[in-house]
């Protein structure tokens, strides 16, 4: 997700935060910590990227507290397909190494994106028929590169307008049919690997519930034409002075359709509230009342829709919003690999 698009969190929904905290516990970072894939009776993953694993420190936090991994970007188009429509393959040839190695489940992160458009793909003629089997010969590559290895695919990902008025604009959408893409990638991904779970992704269901309205009902109309879609994608990435209540909400929204769902990026920004939370204190007890909640929320769910939890990196230094904000510390681990009051909350969100 592009960081433009998240900043819309800074400006919304906020705040009895302030009051909400006065009146709870107050929680302080501990000093140790079961591993959480230890105290959690479902996968509890994080995200990689291939260079981080020559990190000892990196590596070996992942392996005691994770038990899925997910590509941070290097199973995604930018990465894989290359100009003259080559295939790259380096990176998650890596991940998928070293979770074979150190027995965690690989999940495959993401086929289609609207954001993509790639060079070789733009190049080609308008002939549709070429273009439908440059496409599947794309997802047959990856999805069948790693079959045996991925537990799971998102296939689609972010596919639905923040305002809930449909499917994005995408060259895929363009030269395959708004909704016809998205078919088509699943059919693809199935025939690739018929056993393995295939996920639809999108991010802010939490926050906008025209936008989480908008992907329900693609959903169902995805499943009514038989497509092979097994599985829901939260991606929960949240700004510490949110309102709390909407990861539950959403949550048990996205659950009534009956498929498992995957709390599949989630992050707690400080940095993005610090307009509307001056003390830090309370900021990090906001946060960690948000891991809290979403741990809870996906606790009460049936067994067989716990598809997994998981966190959008490891520790604070590794996040993906340190681009927007170099001092962010959304994560549940600090620099140093301690665990913070968040990881406790999310511990003690589960019982």
């Amino acid at each position: 997700m592009s960081l433009s698009r998240r900043a819309v969190l800074a400006g919304g929904l906020a705040l009895s935060a302030c009051d909400h905290a006065a009146h709870s516990q107050t929680l302080s970072a501990p000093a140790r910590l079961p591993p959480l894939k230890d105290v959690a009776q479902f996968p509890v993953g994080t995200c990689v990227r291939s260079d981080q694993l020559a990190d000892p420190a990196f590596a070996r936090l992942v392996v005691e507290q994770f038990s899925q991994l997910t590509p941070e970007w290097e199973m995604k188009m930018e990465y894989i397909v290359q100009d003259d429509g080559a295939f790259r393959f380096e990176g998650p040839d890596k991940i998928a190494a070293f979770a074979h190695q150190n027995g965690l489940r690989l999940f495959g992160h993401t086929l289609v994106w609207y954001i993509h458009r790639p060079k070789a793909f733009e190049q080609l003629d308008e002939g549709r028929v070429r273009f439908v089997d440059a496409y599947r010969n794309y997802i047959t590559a990856v999805v069948g590169r790693y079959r045996g290895q991925a537990v799971a695919w998102d296939v689609v990902n972010e596919t639905i307008e923040d305002d809930g008025s449909g499917v994005r604009d995408s060259l895929w959408a363009e030269r395959l049919g708004k909704e016809e893409h998205i078919a088509l990638a699943y059919r693809f991904a199935h025939d690739a690997d018929p056993g393995v779970p295939l996920f639809l992704n999108d991010y802010f269901l939490e926050t906008m519930p025209k936008k989480r309205a908008a992907f329900l009902r693609l959903v169902e109309r995805l499943l009514k034409a038989g497509a092979p879609l097994h599985g829901l994608g939260t991606q929960t990435h949240l700004i510490a002075d949110q309102q709390p209540g909407l990861i539950k909400a959403a949550i048990a929204d996205l659950a009534s359709v009956g498929l498992p769902i995957h709390v599949s990026e989630m992050d707690v920004s400080i940095a993005g509230a610090r307009g509307l939370l001056k003390d830090p204190r309370d900021l990090e007890q906001t946060q960690a009342r948000l891991y809290a909640e979403a741990a809870e929320a996906f606790s009460l769910l049936p067994a067989r829709q716990r598809f997994a939890f998981t966190i959008w990196g490891a520790r604070d230094s590794d996040s993906w919003r340190r681009k927007e904000a170099a001092d962010d510390t959304p994560l549940l681990f600090d620099a140093d690999g301690r665990p913070k009051a968040a990881a406790q909350a999310w511990e003690q969100g589960l019982r």
